[in-house]
Protein backbone atom coordinates (compact mmCIF):
# COMPACT_ATOMS: atom_id res chain seq x y z
CA UNK A 1 0.00 0.00 0.00
CA UNK A 2 3.61 2.28 0.57
CA UNK A 3 4.08 2.00 -3.02
CA UNK A 4 0.70 3.28 -4.20
CA UNK A 5 1.32 5.98 -2.03
CA UNK A 6 4.06 6.95 -2.50
CA UNK A 7 3.59 6.30 -6.83
CA UNK A 8 0.73 8.60 -5.91
CA UNK A 9 2.69 11.29 -4.42
CA UNK A 10 5.48 11.23 -7.37
CA UNK A 11 2.70 11.42 -9.86
CA UNK A 12 1.22 14.26 -7.79
CA UNK A 13 4.38 16.28 -8.57
CA UNK A 14 3.41 16.10 -12.37
CA UNK A 15 1.36 19.46 -12.71
CA UNK A 16 -1.65 17.78 -15.31
CA UNK A 17 -1.94 15.08 -12.42
CA UNK A 18 -1.99 17.44 -10.02
CA UNK A 19 -4.35 19.74 -11.94
CA UNK A 20 -6.62 16.67 -12.70
CA UNK A 21 -6.21 15.67 -8.62
CA UNK A 22 -7.44 18.68 -7.95
CA UNK A 23 -10.46 18.81 -9.93
CA UNK A 24 -11.77 15.72 -8.73
CA UNK A 25 -11.09 16.89 -5.23
CA UNK A 26 -13.32 19.83 -5.78
CA UNK A 27 -15.79 18.30 -7.97
CA UNK A 28 -16.83 16.11 -5.09
CA UNK A 29 -17.42 12.44 -4.76
CA UNK A 30 -20.16 11.79 -7.64
CA UNK A 31 -17.04 13.22 -10.18
CA UNK A 32 -15.30 9.95 -9.21
CA UNK A 33 -18.27 8.04 -9.47
CA UNK A 34 -18.56 9.66 -13.29
CA UNK A 35 -14.89 9.18 -13.85
CA UNK A 36 -15.68 5.13 -13.17
CA UNK A 37 -18.35 5.28 -15.65
CA UNK A 38 -16.35 6.96 -18.41
CA UNK A 39 -13.73 4.50 -18.16
CA UNK A 40 -16.25 1.95 -18.70
CA UNK A 41 -17.24 3.37 -21.66
CA UNK A 42 -13.67 3.94 -22.95
CA UNK A 43 -13.07 0.74 -22.43
CA UNK A 44 -16.02 -0.82 -24.78
CA UNK A 45 -15.05 1.60 -27.17
CA UNK A 46 -11.94 -0.04 -27.62
CA UNK A 47 -13.17 -3.42 -27.50
CA UNK A 48 -15.23 -2.05 -30.77
CA UNK A 49 -12.65 -0.92 -32.08
CA UNK A 50 -10.46 -3.55 -31.70
CA UNK A 51 -13.40 -6.21 -33.13
CA UNK A 52 -13.89 -4.30 -36.16
CA UNK A 53 -10.42 -4.13 -37.22
CA UNK A 54 -8.86 -6.76 -36.22
CA UNK A 55 -11.51 -10.10 -35.29
CA UNK A 56 -14.78 -9.06 -37.66
CA UNK A 57 -12.45 -9.30 -40.97
CA UNK A 58 -11.53 -12.67 -39.80
CA UNK A 59 -14.51 -13.77 -39.45
CA UNK A 60 -15.90 -11.92 -42.74
CA UNK A 61 -13.17 -13.58 -44.58
CA UNK A 62 -14.11 -17.29 -43.42
CA UNK A 63 -18.26 -16.38 -44.49
CA UNK A 64 -16.99 -14.88 -47.66
CA UNK A 65 -14.95 -17.96 -48.74
CA UNK A 66 -17.15 -20.17 -47.66
CA UNK A 67 -19.93 -18.95 -49.49
CA UNK A 68 -18.13 -18.58 -53.06
CA UNK A 69 -17.05 -22.53 -52.26
CA UNK A 70 -20.40 -23.61 -52.51
CA UNK A 71 -21.89 -24.23 -55.79
CA UNK A 72 -25.37 -24.10 -54.97
CA UNK A 73 -26.65 -20.08 -53.47
CA UNK A 74 -30.32 -20.23 -54.05
CA UNK A 75 -31.78 -23.55 -52.11
CA UNK A 76 -33.25 -23.01 -48.89
CA UNK A 77 -30.62 -24.68 -47.07
CA UNK A 78 -28.11 -22.03 -48.73
CA UNK A 79 -29.94 -19.13 -48.13
CA UNK A 80 -30.51 -20.14 -44.60
CA UNK A 81 -27.19 -20.36 -43.60
CA UNK A 82 -26.53 -16.70 -45.59
CA UNK A 83 -29.17 -16.04 -42.88
CA UNK A 84 -27.58 -17.26 -39.92
CA UNK A 85 -24.07 -15.43 -41.17
CA UNK A 86 -25.38 -12.40 -41.57
CA UNK A 87 -27.70 -12.45 -38.17
CA UNK A 88 -24.21 -13.47 -36.25
CA UNK A 89 -22.20 -10.39 -38.19
CA UNK A 90 -24.71 -8.21 -37.25
CA UNK A 91 -24.98 -9.54 -33.36
CA UNK A 92 -21.17 -9.43 -33.32
CA UNK A 93 -21.28 -6.23 -34.87
CA UNK A 94 -23.43 -4.75 -32.34
CA UNK A 95 -22.51 -5.98 -29.08
CA UNK A 96 -21.99 -3.63 -26.26
CA UNK A 97 -23.41 -1.09 -28.73
CA UNK A 98 -26.82 -0.52 -26.68
CA UNK A 99 -24.87 -0.51 -23.10
CA UNK A 100 -22.61 2.13 -24.36
CA UNK A 101 -25.48 4.47 -25.27
CA UNK A 102 -27.11 3.52 -21.97
CA UNK A 103 -23.54 4.78 -20.23
CA UNK A 104 -24.16 7.83 -22.66
CA UNK A 105 -27.44 8.15 -21.24
CA UNK A 106 -26.01 8.08 -17.43
CA UNK A 107 -23.22 11.01 -18.13
CA UNK A 108 -25.54 14.03 -17.46
CA UNK A 109 -27.53 12.05 -15.32
CA UNK A 110 -24.58 11.86 -12.96
CA UNK A 111 -23.87 15.37 -13.44
CA UNK A 112 -27.13 16.42 -12.52
CA UNK A 113 -26.80 14.26 -9.57
CA UNK A 114 -23.48 15.91 -8.76
CA UNK A 115 -25.15 19.85 -8.91
CA UNK A 116 -27.65 18.20 -6.04
CA UNK A 117 -25.41 17.27 -3.95
CA UNK A 118 -23.52 20.39 -4.23
CA UNK A 119 -26.07 22.83 -3.72
CA UNK A 120 -27.38 20.22 -0.59
CA UNK A 121 -23.69 21.43 0.49
CA UNK A 122 -23.98 25.15 -0.46
CA UNK A 123 -27.26 25.26 1.86
CA UNK A 124 -25.97 23.64 4.56
CA UNK A 125 -22.83 25.54 5.01
CA UNK A 126 -25.41 28.61 4.80
CA UNK A 127 -27.81 26.80 7.29
CA UNK A 128 -24.75 26.63 9.85
CA UNK A 129 -22.63 29.58 8.93
CA UNK A 130 -24.98 32.11 7.39
CA UNK A 131 -24.32 33.97 4.10
CA UNK A 132 -20.94 35.59 5.16
CA UNK A 133 -19.12 33.22 4.11
CA UNK A 134 -18.70 33.20 0.57
CA UNK A 135 -15.28 30.49 0.67
CA UNK A 136 -17.37 28.17 2.39
CA UNK A 137 -19.91 28.62 -0.20
CA UNK A 138 -17.51 28.39 -3.24
CA UNK A 139 -16.42 24.93 -2.35
CA UNK A 140 -20.19 23.75 -2.48
CA UNK A 141 -20.81 25.88 -5.91
CA UNK A 142 -17.84 23.89 -7.25
CA UNK A 143 -18.56 20.93 -6.14
CA UNK A 144 -21.86 21.49 -8.36
CA UNK A 145 -20.70 22.78 -11.42
CA UNK A 146 -17.66 20.93 -12.11
CA UNK A 147 -20.15 17.31 -12.62
CA UNK A 148 -22.34 19.26 -14.28
CA UNK A 149 -19.59 20.19 -16.85
CA UNK A 150 -17.70 17.11 -16.90
CA UNK A 151 -21.25 15.16 -17.74
CA UNK A 152 -22.27 17.26 -20.42
CA UNK A 153 -18.93 17.49 -21.81
CA UNK A 154 -18.66 13.21 -21.24
CA UNK A 155 -22.05 13.14 -23.03
CA UNK A 156 -21.81 15.27 -25.61
CA UNK A 157 -18.37 13.15 -26.50
CA UNK A 158 -19.78 10.03 -26.04
CA UNK A 159 -22.82 10.42 -27.86
CA UNK A 160 -20.40 11.26 -31.30
CA UNK A 161 -17.90 8.05 -30.50
CA UNK A 162 -21.49 6.11 -30.64
CA UNK A 163 -22.42 7.48 -33.64
CA UNK A 164 -19.43 6.21 -35.30
CA UNK A 165 -19.30 3.25 -34.12
CA UNK A 166 -22.68 2.36 -34.94
CA UNK A 167 -22.38 3.79 -38.10
CA UNK A 168 -19.36 1.54 -38.71
CA UNK A 169 -21.42 -1.89 -37.90
CA UNK A 170 -24.01 -0.76 -39.99
CA UNK A 171 -21.34 -0.06 -42.72
CA UNK A 172 -19.53 -3.17 -42.10
CA UNK A 173 -23.22 -5.42 -41.94
CA UNK A 174 -23.91 -4.00 -45.31
CA UNK A 175 -20.63 -4.66 -46.89
CA UNK A 176 -20.96 -7.89 -45.67
CA UNK A 177 -24.57 -8.12 -47.31
CA UNK A 178 -23.38 -7.39 -50.52
CA UNK A 179 -20.19 -10.13 -50.48
CA UNK A 180 -22.50 -12.69 -49.87
CA UNK A 181 -24.93 -11.68 -52.59
CA UNK A 182 -27.11 -14.20 -53.72
CA UNK A 183 -26.94 -13.67 -57.73
CA UNK A 184 -23.30 -14.38 -59.44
Amino acid sequence: MNDIASIWAMLSDVPLVGSIEELMFRGGPVLWWLAIVMLVFWILVLDRILYFFWVFPKSQHDWVLKWQQRTDRHSWYALSQRSAWLSASESSLKRSLSLMKVLVALFPMLGLLGTVTGMISVFDVMAAQGNSEPRLMAAGISMATIPTMAGMVAALVGMFVYSRLYGLAERKQLHLERLLRIHS
